[in-house]
């Protein structure tokens, strides 16, 4: 730590930069240039280049081996691992430049694995995991875990996984109401007659559909594992169910998570207002139902899940 400096530079580190936070320590070899910022007690391992159009922020865990380029935007509490890639043109050409380089961008508390490729111009969610190895060429969405190439979601940080609907409700009861602990979103199970006809089911106004009715569609014919949803209503109440094959849904109240298998007709889910849902995992032959408590308005919706999580907290 130099008496001057409030930071820790070995001596091989080539420093231009005078925008260095308190606490950063920068390791063997790296090589920062003059326009970059970095901010505080960020971990700056060995073979580490950061070129000037770079902002890193506070709390970041650089792993050796990784290159920074112009365009790159790092938030709080990220953390690249060994080897990490990042392209900021799509169609590079030896000393051909693009006018203005993407922008790549790392939300808060977002993670990347080991030997990652992250192409130009995407977006890192919130709390997002990027899987050693994955191919990133779409925006990652908060709290999501992509993996794959090219990266494809496989499920979402921090959350309770219901892998089977038996034992999550008290007793066996085809009318019961099962809290999920997730804001005021409940689990309901969808009555069914069945004969040597075939099978029956219905949903009632104010018994499994616990609000009046005003709108209802079907999403279907879905890519496999494509996402759809994600985003929240301010003041729209929905029941999802499934007529065919088979779906997940994540319900998050901006602190905690759920995920609910969806299988056709067995039970519903009411998404009450301010509660961020996404829904995935669709098979091919899946069909999600959905009912809405009113017409439709955009501006009802909230589509970034940020903005999501400071309107809940200003209105709880």
């Amino acid at each position: 730590m130099n008496s001057k400096d409030k930071f820790f530079k070995h001596p091989t580190a080539i420093v231009s930069t005078k925008k260095i936070g308190d606490g950063t320590r920068i390791w063997a070899f790296c090589n920062i240039l003059e326009k970059a910022s970095i901010g505080r007690s960020c971990n700056i391992c060995d073979h580490v280049f950061i070129e000037n159009d770079v902002v890193v922020g506070d709390n970041v865990t650089i792993k050796c081996g990784v290159q920074l380029w112009d365009g790159l935007r790092v938030e709080d509490d990220v953390f690249i691992g060994p080897n990490a890639t990042f392209a900021n043109d799509k169609y590079p050409r030896s000393k051909k430049y693009p006018e203005k380089f993407l922008q790549t961008i790392l939300k808060k508390g977002a993670s990347v694995g080991a030997n990652s490729t992250i192409l130009p111009g995407v977006v890192i969610g919130e709390n997002a995991m990027v899987g050693a190895g994955a191919v990133v060429t779409k925006n990652v969405p908060p709290n999501s875990v992509v993996v794959g190439n090219p990266a494809r979601i496989k499920g979402y940080t921090n959350s309770t996984k219901i892998k089977s609907l038996k034992g999550f409700f008290e007793h066996d009861n085809k009318q019961e109401i099962a809290q999920t602990g997730i804001g005021k979103v409940t689990v309901r199970f969808l009555p069914k007659v069945s004969d040597v006809r075939g099978d029956l089911s219905f949903m009632e106004h104010q018994k499994e559909i616990p609000f009046e009715v005003k709108r209802f569609f079907m999403v279907h014919n879905v890519p496999s594992r494509e996402v759809r949803g994600e985003h929240a209503h301010k003041k729209l109440h929905q029941f999802l169910f499934c007529l065919n094959g088979s779906l997940s849904v994540v319900v998050d109240d901006g602190s905690k998570r759920m995920e609910i298998p969806l299988l056709p007709m067995e039970v519903g889910i009411h998404i009450p207002p301010k509660v961020w849902s996404i829904q995935y995992k669709y098979s091919k032959d899946a069909v999600l139902g959905v009912f809405a408590s009113d017409f439709y308005d955009e501006k009802d919706y909230i589509r970034d899940y940020g903005e999501f999580k400071k309107y809940i907290k200003g209105k709880k």
